[in-house]
């Protein structure tokens, strides 16, 4: 018998990959070595730079600009992390009362203007609020992962936190963010309210976080990339079922979701066109389900 095929593996701890993680689910065909980055993200850079990995969780906007500059991946139909975006916009009301008509020139930061929460949110503040986004001033702290593209916002002074320039009143907003802090609150007066009105209108959980596979896995060694899809699934179906699903599987449960931040991030500007579904995947994975 032989061994298993050893991959290169960065998934973080979520609900659905934690059968996978703790060994719950595994196979004979392939073994995990899973990478230790916390926070996960902190290892996309790698992937998406220096294909650090075979199998690697990836934020979704971050996929989407690397397709746009070919990088060598390929996404699965697999989603890890989705929630919705409206609880993570918070400003000071110690400062004053703040509302989403109020955000015109205001300074707003978040980590990276690249972020997947941060496209969710800028496309739900632009299309379902009139929110003009070229009329606020942007505060970032971080690089984007994908290394040619041309961020044009502020960045922070070295040395400064998003939360702590909140606080300070240095910016006005910050998205992509939670707190405890009672002085902080959400730009969504009730933002559960507002997420049932925006899955209402659109159908759709906001998907963050997806799993791809390195292109010299996909082009090489295609068996391995079914077995690897068929654990994730797996590894999902042992953790609590949502209703409406958080983390869908398969082209067409991703598919409206993925149609939205397509056309939120072509809009931004962060991919240079808006691509169809298929284009997402390899001609191997998308016909997983």
């Amino acid at each position: 018998m032989t061994d298993p095929k050893r991959l290169r593996v960065l998934l973080g701890d979520h609900p659905g990959t934690k059968a996978l993680k703790s060994g719950e689910v595994a196979s004979s065909r392939v073994a995990f070595d899973f990478a230790d980055y916390t926070p996960t993200n902190k290892g996309f850079k790698p992937m998406v730079r220096q294909q650090a990995f075979d199998v690697s969780e990836m934020a979704l906007v971050t996929y989407l600009m690397a397709r746009d500059h070919g990088k060598p991946m390929v996404l699965l139909p697999a989603t890890v992390m989705g929630r919705f975006a409206h609880a993570s916009a918070l400003y000071n009301a110690e400062r004053g009362r703040l509302t989403v008509a109020d955000l015109a020139s205001k300074r707003v930061g978040i980590r990276s203007f690249t972020t997947t929460s941060g496209a969710w949110l800028r496309g739900i503040l632009a299309n379902d609020h009139g929110v003009d986004l070229d009329g606020i001033e942007w505060i970032t702290y971080e690089d984007p992962h994908v290394a040619e593209y041309r961020d044009t916002t502020t960045r922070a002074p070295a040395g400064k936190t998003i939360l702590q320039m909140l606080i300070d009143g240095e910016i006005d907003v910050a998205l992509g963010e939670t707190s405890s802090d009672p002085r902080l609150k959400p730009l969504f007066a009730d933002p559960d309210a507002e997420a049932r009105a925006w899955y209402a209108k659109h159908g759709v959980i906001p998907i963050n976080h997806v799993v791809v596979v390195s292109q010299a896995l996909n082009d090489g060694d295609p068996e391995t990339v079914r077995e690897v899809y068929r654990l994730l699934k797996e590894a999902k179906a042992h953790a609590p079922a949502t209703t409406p699903d958080t983390t869908p599987f398969g082209l067409a449960a991703m598919r409206p979701a993925l149609e939205l931040i397509i056309a939120y991030a072509a809009q931004q500007k962060l991919i240079s066109r808006g691509f169809a579904v298929e284009e997402l995947f390899s001609d191997l994975t998308r016909g997983l389900a």
